[in-house]
């Protein structure tokens, strides 16, 4: 690794967090500039920038248009599933934000009250959690079309005054009706917001009314043109932004806690640093706002720092078709995108020779950058020489807010290893960890952990339960966080991570990573996509099975027997004998949550006989349907 820029900004940000995040914190416009930048008087539970004060929605509107970006598009909403499109200017979208605050404020609105939003891809979401922060009070997006025993969880754990949903949600090939989930999810929970507003679209209006329950109902626009617009309310650093809950969760969700300082600072040095995207450049996220994807980086990140950002309600593919990223990297002239692995496996399975990117101009593009799943080698090499630019993998989680590990691109642009996100992020000190907590030697693989105190923007706590943060993420090595996954950092000080630590295969004594037998199975010409698992068997314990989606164009019924074959040789030459993998099947689908990543866990399940824990998360439940044959033919 260099001695350069980011030698000399990770070893500053590990000796002396106080100069580092301080100069940090100089990008974001304080009320009150904190007294402390690093609050150690309380360990685990450290807290960032200490008695200073701001508000968030000030750093990402008010103080743009003060400094003359008025007129710069702030948000490009683009919709092929409507077939709409609408720009908003940064003094269009502050004007549309502090109104709605000023309606959510004529509610009853205020600092610290929680606003549960249950919304599609649609500007209204962006603005809702914008008018949040405004007043100081606290969102929590939960993704629209969640199901009402999920929706209702969260209603539960959040205690809302208010709900923010729309009538439908639209997918390619349906609409969802989002008003008869939500009151059903109000029917379950024992919390009753005091109000309920709606946004109606004309492809399935809700009946709006007040019901013969506790909650008021009201229309979105008769509302806001009502209202006057509200002020910015000042806030502690250390006062909660937001809560999200993580994805999948069963019983009480977790609830993670995102601060507004911490959050901002570490936002914004990432925007630059990691990303290397500044004011006036456009910049595309293709996720969802009820993802921490979407949180940081649709909404937040971009807004902190003077940029574009597109907000796309669509799809990969069939939006009409492969090329609708590239509709949008040309007609919008981004400069960098964001999305998950998995899409991109979407497109090349439908246009494996990327034949459709013919058509359009992405000279404006300079780096793609790709997290959520595992980056295969294999997916990697296919992007990258369609594009012609850098592909770059960054891994984090929800818990951290932005990354853990990546290439910096902004801050000093390094080689980049296939099947790797690079290097430690700057404030994260990042360690791979034995069984009995001690560090394992370079090219070793034990369990991913980060040593305390993390850096600004990761979660302080989880809402309303630190005995649960502690006993989940901090017991397993004290003074380290865990971070679940498994993996390796080489003698470069590259991190590679192989998956889920449940997804390590104990295979007659031998562990064994799903993520290196899943790169030798994506490496194959005929695979799009893939997924190990590791299945119960009585005489080495454990063996895997892999699961293949083939590219478009290739015939499953005549190749499938063909292929199979090759894979099974493949991981024989590629990982070794050792891995014992004999059973290759070819699938139509793999099943995935809505953010991309493979249920393996529940493919697993059914492996087993055992009843699997379906996630209200999933994309498409039919997919398991099908595959429960493949999985149990005994069943």
């Amino acid at each position: 690794m260099s001695d350069g820029a980011y030698r000399t900004a990770y070893e500053q940000s590990m000796d002396d967090p106080d100069a580092f995040w301080g100069e940090a914190a100089t990008a974001i416009d304080w009320v009150t500039p904190p007294p402390t930048v690093l609050d150690a008087s309380n360990p685990p539970f450290y807290r960032w920038f200490t008695g200073g004060t701001l508000n968030t929605c000030f750093n990402a509107l008010d103080r743009h248009v003060r400094d003359g970006r008025g007129e710069q598009a702030a948000l490009i909403y683009d919709s092929p599933v409507t077939g709409t499109t609408r720009t908003y200017s940064y003094a269009e979208l502050l004007g549309e934000v502090s109104r709605f605050a000023g309606a959510l404020a004529s509610l009853g609105v205020e600092k610290g009250d929680r606003v549960v939003i249950y919304m599609p891809m649609v500007p209204e979401a962006v603005i809702g959690m914008l008018a949040c922060a405004r007043l100081g009070a606290v969102h929590s997006v939960v993704f629209g079309g969640f199901a009402p025993a999920e929706l209702a969880a969260r209603i539960e754990d959040a205690k809302p005054k208010v709900v923010l949903s729309a009538s439908c949600g639209i997918e390619p090939a349906r609409v969802v009706e989002y008003k008869p989930m939500l009151d059903g999810a109000l029917d379950r929970s024992s919390h009753t917001p005091e109000s309920v507003i709606v946004l109606q679209r004309p492809q399935a209006p809700a009946a709006i009314g007040e019901r013969d329950t506790d909650w008021e109902e009201m229309d979105w626009a008769e509302l806001v043109a009502d209202a006057e617009p509200a002020d910015c309310v000042t806030v502690a650093a250390t006062d909660p932004l937001y809560i999200l809950y993580t994805s999948g969760t069963t019983g009480r969700p977790k609830g993670i806690v995102r601060d507004n300082g911490g959050h901002a600072v570490a936002l914004r040095w990432s925007m630059g640093n990691v990303f290397g995207v500044g004011p006036g450049d456009v910049w595309f996220t293709a996720s969802d706002v009820g993802w921490v994807v979407g949180h940081s980086y649709i909404v937040y990140a971009p807004l902190l720092t003077g940029a574009t950002t597109v907000l796309y309600e669509g799809k990969p593919v069939g939006t009409p078709d492969a090329s609708a990223f590239w509709r949008i990297l040309a007609e919008y002239g981004c400069s960098a995108m964001f999305t998950a692995p998995t899409a991109y496996r979407a497109i090349r399975r439908e246009d494996p020779d990327g034949t459709l990117l013919a058509a359009y101009d992405l000279s404006r593009l300079r780096t793609l950058f790709l997290a959520g799943e595992r980056l295969d080698p294999d997916t990697y090499e296919w992007a990258s020489a369609l594009l012609g630019v850098p592909v770059v993998d960054n891994w984090w989680q929800t818990e951290t807010g932005w990354p853990i590990a990546a290439n910096l691109r902004g801050l000093e642009p390094m080689p980049i290893k296939a099947g790797s996100p690079s290097v430690p992020v700057s404030g994260y000190a990042v360690e791979v960890l034995d069984g009995a907590g001690h560090p394992v030697p370079a090219g070793e693989e034990g369990a991913i952990c980060i040593k305390l105190p993390m850096p600004p923007g990761t979660l302080p706590t989880l809402w309303n339960d630190d005995e649960r943060y502690v006993s989940g993420y901090l017991s397993a090595y004290e003074g380290y966080y865990l971070t679940g996954d498994g993996g390796l950092i080489d003698e470069d000080g590259y991190l590679f991570v192989l998956g889920r630590t449940d997804d390590v295969l104990n295979v007659a004594g031998h562990r064994l990573s799903t993520g290196s037998i899943e790169a030798a199975l994506a490496g194959h010409p005929d695979v799009a996509e893939c997924a190990v698992i590791g299945v119960a068997d009585d005489f080495k314990g454990q063996v895997p099975r892999g699961l293949v989606v083939l590219k478009g164009g290739v015939d499953a019924e005549a190749e499938g027997p063909r292929i199979t074959r090759e894979l099974v040789q493949r991981v024989r030459d590629e990982v070794g004998p050792v891995a014992a993998l004999k059973q290759v099947d070819v699938v139509s689908g793999l099943p995935k949550t809505r953010s991309g990543k493979i249920l393996r866990k529940t493919m697993r399940e059914i492996a087993d006989g055992r009843t699997p824990n379906v996630p209200g998360t999933i994309e498409d439940a039919t997919v398991l349907d099908a595959l429960k044959p493949v999985l149990r033919p005994d069943a």
